[in-house]
């Protein structure tokens, strides 16, 4: 009978990049797992922070390369997307990599104000500041603006935001503004147009009529981003070259323009047979925007993306231990997990979002076909269906159990409300953060111990 790891090999191929087996057990990125469950328990979450960097480092070679190779005369810019992880040890490590931030709400403009002030970052920083404006963002934004942030750059998300800042911007430079267009969604959604943005057609006549005749402002970025994410479809290669040919007839009458903002979507490996080509993909997205403004004689904007996902989302896993076996009929097995993917993992629930799922022990026992079942009273908590079979295999076995889920480091803590209440009162589990001192080894920070029931009954008013 074939092993775990004879099956995995043969049906995806196994070990692959980040993921080896050594005594029978799982590595990640050269850590070893069991050892850390042995000394932190589960359920466990944990951050290696240098994969944030490595990524960063990949995309900005891909755009540089893409750029010497086109002959491009625009430059790049990487922004992280704050949003899919504002931790601070994330924020800290990204920042390392010269990079840029883009923000979605009021409380991330007090976050770049510590930061400035611990010196991570500095004041010529470029910010663009999307989402809708609420009074508070508004003024987080304006009060940065006299302190001397003078690259933040707020997109307006509609037409009356400009409102907003016109009246209060005095400054000795004038104000850059991005405008966000409205995409059109793709052909499966339920809408026609994107909620976010201005409407194409309305932006040219909302610059002439509204932006002109305030000379604090002005417009230098054109924003879009396709809610399908950058993928070589037809339905992305449309929309990009609508978007791109409203910037150049946007550039001829506006010369201070000469920034597109292409937004996120890049992504990530959430599957053992994730063959997603971003060579090909950044070099394509490169060449289309040069050919485009060649055709209406514009010259080639300076590229911003803003990665969330794609920047955080590998760096990341949950460890759980099995600590139920159930059969509840010939066909369906049931391993229940000392948590759950409602509170944990609240992608898996609510979006269908697969994730990497690997046992961590036991890959030299024979395989079995099962369902993952986590521990809240909702017929909803539980996981069956991996990316790259359609399956979930674990090993065959009445041995203690641990398997764990990867490339979980976007969004999941933030949606799943880091340190607040939760279905079923379940805790938030320990979350342990990874460095790599410089002798290359590890060194191991507990950023957040287990929740407790003190915790919990305070927060409920007992």
């Amino acid at each position: 009978m074939q092993t775990y790891q004879e099956f995995l090999d043969l049906s995806v191929g196994f070990p692959q990049d980040g993921f080896e087996i050594i005594d029978d057990e799982l590595y990640f990125h050269d850590i070893n797992l069991m050892e850390m469950i042995e000394t932190y328990g589960t359920p466990l979450r944990f951050t290696y922070l240098p994969i944030i960097s490595k990524k960063i480092q990949q995309a900005k070679i891909l755009f540089q390369t893409a750029i010497l190779k086109n002959n491009y005369r625009g430059s790049y810019k990487y922004c992280y997307c704050t949003k899919s992880s504002h931790f601070r040890h994330v924020v800290e490590e990204a920042l390392k990599n010269d990079i840029h931030l883009e923000t979605s709400s009021a409380f991330d403009m007090p976050v770049i104000d510590a930061l400035e002030k611990k010196g991570i970052v500095n004041k010529d920083i470029t910010v663009i500041c999307n989402g809708f404006k609420t009074y508070q963002y508004k003024q987080y934004i304006i009060d940065m603006l006299h302190d001397g942030f003078k690259n933040i750059i707020p997109v307006l998300d509609n037409k009356e935001e400009f409102n907003l800042f016109d009246d209060e911007v005095e400054l000795d430079t004038p104000c850059n503004l991005g405008i966000r267009i409205a995409a059109e969604e793709q052909p499966d959604s339920q809408f026609y147009t994107s909620r976010l943005g201005i409407r194409m057609e309305d932006i040219i006549d909302y610059y002439n009529n509204k932006i002109v005749p305030n000379p604090n402002f002005r417009v230098k970025l054109l924003h879009f981003f396709i809610n399908s994410g950058i993928s070589d479809t037809p339905y992305y290669w449309t929309e990009l070259e609508k978007y791109v040919t409203l910037y150049c007839k946007f550039k001829k009458i506006n010369p201070d323009l000469d920034t597109l903002d292409i937004g996120g979507g890049m992504p990530f490996k959430d599957s053992l047979v994730h063959d997603f080509d971003y060579e090909y993909m950044v070099n394509e997205i490169v060449n289309r925007i040069k050919e485009i403004c060649a055709l209406h004689d514009v010259m080639e904007p300076d590229i911003i993306t803003e990665f969330g996902k794609y920047t955080v989302a590998e760096a990341s896993g949950i460890l759980y231990k099995i600590i139920g076996r159930k059969q509840q009929n010939d066909r369906e097995r049931w391993l229940m997990l000392d948590g759950s993917f409602i509170t944990n993992l609240p992608d898996v629930w609510a979006l269908n979002q697969k994730y990497i799922l690997l046992p961590i022990n036991n890959w030299d026992f024979e395989y079995e076909k099962v369902n993952l079942g986590g521990i809240t009273c909702d017929g909803q908590d539980y996981y069956n269906s991996e990316a790259h079979m359609n399956n979930v295999f674990m090993p065959k076995t009445r041995k203690v159990q641990y398997l764990g889920f990867f490339h979980t480091g976007a969004y999941q803590e933030v949606l799943s409300g880091y340190g607040g209440i939760h279905h079923c009162l379940l805790p938030s589990p320990k979350h342990v953060i990874i460095r790599r001192n410089r002798d290359e080894t590890f060194n191991f920070e507990v950023f957040g111990e287990e929740q407790n029931s003190k915790q919990v009954l305070k927060i409920l008013g007992y």
